[in-house]
């Protein structure tokens, strides 16, 4: 038996200190717990995909940040970025809609967070190489089938699908267009979204191939849970959770620096590792 008492602090000045015992023979690769008394996210070690279990979508956010800077391995991408670079992990919130749901931290106001759902939901003039809202509700462009161009709103399609069969595991929308994005210097990042109903609940799950967790996913993660909202509303359910994968989360910690220091607090909330330290250089580590 193995016992290892865990200190975790949030943000918000919260501090619980919990035994606990497990067997080294039956931990798994991933393992997430409960405690009775608070909603503790635990992370995860060895080897598979990372699991975080948080209680809103603002505390999820700082707590990917934490992870990336502490655990993660510096890369230089393709586009020449310095990034911290970690394992796939899922982040599980079990009440997508509590609050907070944007973190204090973030340089993004809530605001901001409430525009950049709106323009997922219902679009946007402005023009870019690729939005959400398009490849979600209008996907298809510049393809044809039968001589007709496509355009395709895969959320109406999820919401006639579940509304036809509340047990199907069907309920998918893409983005990825292989005509347009092999060819696109800014591709999408978000890969697809699953609707399902269990438990008389609406839950989401998203998979995104790459994710800049500092500067990106609070937002991706407040409009998709509005996304998810739409279509519970739709189907006259209330929300269940909503689960969030990234295959590649990162931190572009030079590009970015200004922004880690208020998830960092110094070194009082996060000790990055030690290239991130050397960017940053305001504090003593």
């Amino acid at each position: 038996m193995y016992t290892q008492t865990f200190i975790l602090k949030s943000f918000s000045g919260i501090l619980v200190r919990s035994i606990l015992t497990v067997s080294l023979r039956n931990l798994p690769d991933s393992l997430s717990i409960i405690f009775p008394y608070l909603y503790v996210p635990l992370f995860c070690t060895g080897r598979g995909m990372r699991i975080i279990r948080a209680p809103s979508v603002g505390t999820a956010h700082e707590l990917v940040v934490k992870m990336v800077l502490e655990k993660g391995r510096v890369l230089e991408t393709e586009d020449d970025e310095a990034t911290i670079e970690f394992d796939e992990l899922a982040v599980r919130i079990e009440h997508p809609l509590a609050e907070p749901m944007v973190s204090p931290h973030s340089r993004f106001s809530r605001n901001f967070m409430e525009k950049y759902a709106a323009d997922l939901l219902n679009g946007t003039p402005a023009v870019f190489e690729y939005d959400y809202h398009d490849r979600l509700f209008n996907w298809g462009a510049p393809l044809e089938a039968g001589g007709q161009a496509l355009h395709i709103n895969q959320v109406a399609y999820i919401v006639s699908k579940l509304a036809a069969s509340p047990v199907s595991r069907r309920g998918v929308a893409i983005t990825w267009n292989p005509y347009v994005d092999e060819q696109l210097d800014d591709c999408p990042c978000l890969q697809l979204v699953q609707c399902i109903i269990r438990d008389g609940k609406l839950a989401m799950k998203v998979v995104f191939r790459s994710n800049d967790m500092l500067s990106a996913a609070g937002a991706n993660m407040f409009a998709l849970v509005r996304l998810q909202k739409s279509v519970a509303d739709q189907l006259g359910l209330p929300c269940g959770p909503y689960t969030h994968i990234s295959l590649i989360p990162h931190v572009y910690y030079k590009r970015d620096i200004a922004d880690i220091e208020p998830f960092c607090g110094r070194g009082g909330y996060i000790q990055p590792v030690d290239a991130v330290c050397r960017a940053c250089g305001k504090c003593r580590r």
